[in-house]
């Protein structure tokens, strides 16, 4: 490990000039405009691992391409899957950044940029890690292959077909992910559980065309009225969602798990002020840690209807939309929640209106094993890397790929995130520490040494 760290010490300036690289391709997967940029940034990956001493390719799918490395010359070691992202969310709006988002600025020790954090910079960690031990030492500890792919932020929607085609082609002993953060600024974490999740959309038809609310109003069913009517049936009052066995087979926290995240550092005045509100609401009967990250939500992520332009417009609209998702936890069947959550509004929707009801996507929560031999690797590694011993945590975040790795390769995942949730991920200034990008990579070679002992 000695040659590796000095190596990875020597050429951290280097590093970080790359990571610049691949963050100036705008590789915005959801925006057609941008597919030559999405290519780029795949060929940009391919290259990176092919220089670390990987073999590599590029596997073109129905949408964007997915990356696939690969060194596995060490007969009887464990194999390790890591997988990571190489697309971003649009950057708007643009005019809140400080720096163009595809001109990355280094300052305060951060490197600002769009996909700094998610997940560019993460993801990036274990290709230089792998990197230092095969320009060191000539071969890993362990066999490694890579999944970088360019839809997560568009719902992964080939990856699962690539995965399923290939199945001894990406079988390992267990799976890598950054894509999660630390716990606080000095707190590394792993990240053991996360909640999954259901999208869908809601639309409710009602005259052919909008109407005058003078002539019309009153004897007729308003769209925009009755969506905001059904959407405040779905919580009441002490944050308990309404939907018809929303809460079937829901598991509970332990003792234990409550026990340690009360021990966590948490200010709900500091986290209150951060977000510019003057109080918590949710579930009654537990911790605002607890809500966030093991218990399950329905939240309205966006609501369209009418007029609604400078100045008055009396109306009755003929449309109304509502965006809904909610976040599920272990033991909850998505497919119960979409179709009890469809009959909910059917049922409750006034006469005279055509409810139109759209499943996007989903996908189940985990939990995995904290005792796990693999898990036991990770904290040591983490702590070699950081300084400091990690603590378990869960997040209330989705990351459909674990689910994945689990149902078609039978694998847990390590979550190991070397980012902060204050990185601004998904908004803009999105940041990453450069002290955390070099901690990561380092913790991510020793990851190599402890799972291969």
């Amino acid at each position: 490990m000695e040659l590796v760290k000095k190596y990875l010490s020597d050429h951290a300036e280097r590093n970080v000039e790359e990571l610049k690289d691949l963050l100036r391709i705008p590789s915005i997967s959801a925006d057609s405009n941008y597919i030559s940029s999405v290519q780029e940034a795949a060929e940009f990956v391919c290259k990176q691992l092919a220089e670390s001493g990987c073999d590599a390719e590029i596997v073109e799918t129905a949408g964007h391409p997915i990356v696939f490395g690969s060194w596995t010359k060490k007969p009887g070691a464990p194999t390790v899957l890591v997988y990571g992202h190489y697309d971003v969310q649009p950057p708007d709006p643009l005019d809140e950044w400080v720096t163009p988002p595809f001109e990355p600025d280094v300052r305060d020790g951060n490197i600002y940029a769009r996909g700094a954090t998610d997940d560019k910079g993460q993801m990036y960690t274990h290709i230089k890690s792998v990197q230092g031990w095969l320009q060191t030492v000539g071969e890993l500890p362990v066999n490694v292959k890579f999944i970088i792919e360019g839809e997560e932020e568009v719902g992964s929607d080939n990856l699962d077909k690539f995965i399923e085609a290939n199945k001894e082609k990406c079988a390992c002993d267990v799976a890598v992910v950054s894509d999660t953060s630390q716990y606080a600024p000095g707190m590394p974490a792993i990240t053991y559980g996360l909640r999954g999740i259901m999208c869908c959309e809601v639309n409710l038809h009602g005259p052919n065309q909008d109407l005058h609310s003078g002539v019309f109003g009153g004897s007729i069913a308003n769209p925009v009225n009755a969506l905001a009517m059904l959407i405040g049936k779905l919580i009441d009052t002490e944050g308990r969602i309404q939907i018809p066995n929303f809460y079937d087979g829901v598991l509970p926290l332990t003792e234990e798990e409550r026990t340690a995240f009360a021990n966590l550092p948490f200010e709900e005045s500091e986290y209150l002020g951060n977000l510019g509100v003057s109080a918590t609401f949710g579930e009654e009967g537990f911790t605002t840690l607890e809500r966030r990250w093991a218990r399950p939500t329905c939240d309205v992520n966006g609501i369209v209807g009418g007029y609604t332009g400078e100045g008055p417009k009396t109306i009755v609209p003929a449309k109304a939309t509502a965006k809904i998702s909610c976040r599920l936890v272990p033991n909850q069947q998505e497919s119960n929640v979409v179709q009890n959550l469809e009959s909910f509004l059917r049922e409750n929707c006034p006469p005279g209106l055509k409810l139109e009801f759209k499943h996007w996507h989903g996908c189940p929560a985990v939990v995995c094993d904290m005792n796990s031999p693999y898990m036991q690797a990770a904290k040591v590694a983490i702590e070699k890397g950081f300084g400091t011993a990690p603590v378990m945590i869960r997040e209330g975040g989705s990351i459909p790929v674990v689910g994945t790795f689990k149902e078609l390769l039978d694998v847990d995942t390590l979550l190991l995130g070397w980012g902060q949730n204050t990185d601004n991920l998904h908004s803009p200034n999105e940041k990453f520490s450069l002290e955390a990008f070099q901690q990561g990579t380092l913790s991510s070679a020793w990851l190599w040494n402890e799972l291969g002992v």
